[in-house]
C-alpha cells in the first residue's frame, strides 16, 4: 500500500504483505523500533532500548514537537545513527524496515495503534494499561491472533523471576487452599486544580492527540492530567493498580471474576478529576473474594523505593502503598511488586518462605525480543494483559453505574440483562480513528 493512499483512506484497513517482517530474525540482526509516545514513559523506554546493543531505535514519534528534542539527546547518547522525527505515527508502520512499534501513548491511543500496527506486520510492546475498554482489548488480542504477531504489555511483573516462584509456591499448595486476596493502591497524589479551556499549543496537533476520543476544546488539565478522564484513561485503579491485579490474577490463576461492585468516588480532591480518588472494588470468584483498595490522599502509604527493590531485604508491609496479600488456610503471602520480593507466614506469625525481588523490566524487555525471534508468546502476552486489564473496566463501570453489583459472562465478556454497562464497555470511536468491528 502506498503511503499516501493509506494516509487519504480509512485507518481501518489491512497493509500489504512484508516480506522483511514475516521471517525469522537472526540472533545478532538488530531490531529496527519505532517508539510512538515521548512523555515519562516513553522517554524512559527510549533510553533502556537505545542502550541494547541489538536495537536501533529509527523513529520517534509525538504529537507535541516539543518532545522531539530531549528524544533525540538520549539516543545521541547511545547511538550513532539519527532516529527520524514525526507527529504522525503512521510514518513508522509505512516503513518496511522497521519490525518493532514500542506504544507508549495514553491509554486511548494503545489499541488502535497496536491493531493497526499488527496489521501492518510489526510486532508491538504497547505500555499498560491494555485498553482504553473493555472491547478494544478483545480486538486488541484478535489482531494478534489474526496476523501473527508478538504483542508484549508493559506488565512487566510477568518476567520477574521472583513472582514466578511466588506463583509456583501457591499453585503447589504452599498456603493451603486460598479464599481472599487483599490488593492495595494507596499513595499520597496532589490535586490537579481547575483549568480553563484555551488554544492548544502551536507545537501540538490536539486533533491527532484526541484520536478516537470524542472532540473537545483543549485543557491543560486533560492533556496532561489525561489519566483522570474518562475519554482518555480511568484512574488509578487502571493507571497503578492494574500491576497489582495482574499479579493477583496470576497468583489465584482466574481470568474472569462472577460479579464485581465498586464503591467510591472523589472524596478528598476538589478538583477538574473525573475518576475516583478514593476507591473500593469486590470481585466474587467461585470459592474466592478479592478487594481492590484505592486511596490516593495516604501520606504514611509508601511505594518501595527505586534503589531498596535492588536489595535483599523487604518492605514494612503495613505502609507498603502496592502490595498484594493473599490469604490460604495455611499462611499468609505479602508481594511486592516491581520488586521487593515477598513473604509468606504461617499460623504462628514466622516466615514460612520468602524470595527477594528485582525489578524486572531488563528481563520484560529480553522476553519481548526473544519472542520476536522465535515466534513464541511473551510472557505478558497481549491476551493475559487483556484479562488483567478487564479487571479494572469493570470495577470503574460499575463504579460509573454508582455502584452496582454486576454479573459478568467471561465466555463472551459482557453483561448479562444489562445494556447500560455494555454501552460503557466499548466506545463509538470518531471517524478515521475507528476500531474495526471485524479484525
Amino acid at each position: 500500500m502506498r503511503r499516501r493512499d493509506f494516509l487519504r483512506g480509512s485507518v481501518a484497513v489491512a497493509f500489504t504483505g512484508n516480506a522483511a517482517a514475516q521471517r525469522i530474525l537472526g540472533a545478532n540482526e538488530r531490531l529496527r523500533v519505532g517508539v510512538m509516545g515521548l512523555g515519562g514513559r516513553g522517554r524512559h523506554l527510549v533510553r533502556v532500548l537505545a542502550a541494547r546493543p541489538n536495537v536501533e531505535i529509527t523513529h520517534i514519534c509525538d504529537v507535541d514537537s516539543r518532545s522531539f528534542k530531549r528524544a533525540l539527546s538520549i539516543v545521541k547518547e547511545h547511538q550513532n545513527g539519527v532516529p527520524q522525527t514525526t507527529k504522525d505515527f503512521r510514518y513508522i508502520l509505512d516503513d518496511k524496515s522497521v519490525h518493532i512499534l514500542v506504544n507508549a501513548t495514553p491509554d486511548h491511543w494503545h489499541s488502535l495503534a497496536t491493531i493497526l500496527a499488527c496489521q501492518a506486520e510489526k510486532d508491538v510492546y504497547v505500555e499498560k494499561p491494555a485498553s482504553h475498554n473493555l472491547w478494544e482489548g478483545r480486538q486488541m488480542v484478535d489482531a494478534a491472533r489474526h496476523y501473527n504477531r508478538v504483542v508484549q504489555l508493559g506488565t512487566q511483573n510477568r518476567s520477574a523471576p521472583y513472582v514466578q516462584k511466588a506463583v509456583q509456591y501457591i499453585l503447589s499448595g504452599g498456603l493451603g487452599n486460598i479464599h481472599l486476596v487483599r490488593v492495595i493502591n494507596m499513595k499520597q497524589m496532589g490535586g490537579i486544580g481547575r483549568k480553563a479551556d484555551q488554544a492548544p499549543p502551536k507545537e501540538l496537533d490536539h486533533s491527532m492527540w484526541l484520536g478516537p476520543a470524542p472532540i473537545r476544546p483543549f485543557n491543560p488539565n486533560r492533556f496532561n492530567q489525561w489519566n483522570w478522564f474518562w475519554d482518555y484513561s480511568g484512574g488509578d485503579i487502571i493507571n497503578d493498580g492494574v500491576h497489582q491485579l495482574d499479579i493477583a490474577r496470576w497468583l489465584i490463576d482466574r481470568n474472569y471474576p462472577l460479579t464485581v461492585t465498586s464503591a467510591g468516588g472523589s472524596y478528598h480532591f476538589e478538583d477538574d478529576r473525573e475518576t475516583p480518588d478514593t476507591q473500593h472494588v469486590l470481585f466474587e470468584y467461585k470459592g474466592l473474594t478479592m478487594t481492590f483498595e484505592l486511596a490516593m490522599w495516604t501520606p504514611y502509604m509508601k511505594k518501595t523505593p527505586w534503589k531498596f527493590r535492588q536489595k535483599d531485604d523487604f518492605p514494612n508491609w503495613m505502609f507498603s502503598s502496592t502490595r498484594v496479600e493473599v490469604y490460604g488456610t495455611n499462611g499468609i503471602m505479602m508481594m511486592g511488586r516491581h520488586g521487593g520480593g515477598w513473604q509468606a507466614f504461617g499460623t504462628d506469625w514466622k516466615e514460612i518462605a520468602s524470595e527477594v525481588g528485582r525489578r524486572p523490566l531488563d528481563h520484560h524487555l529480553d522476553n519481548f525480543f526473544d519472542c520476536i525471534r522465535s515466534r513464541n508468546r511473551p510472557n505478558a502476552d497481549i491476551e493475559t494483559g487483556h484479562l488483567s486489564t478487564l479487571l479494572a473496566h469493570i470495577a470503574n463501570i460499575s463504579h460509573r453505574l454508582e455502584g452496582r453489583k454486576l454479573q459478568f459472562d467471561g465466555q463472551k465478556e459482557f453483561f448479562p440483562d444489562d445494556p447500560e454497562a455494555n454501552t460503557l464497555a466499548r466506545r463509538t470511536g470518531r471517524s478515521p480513528w475507528i476500531i474495526p468491528s471485524e479484525i
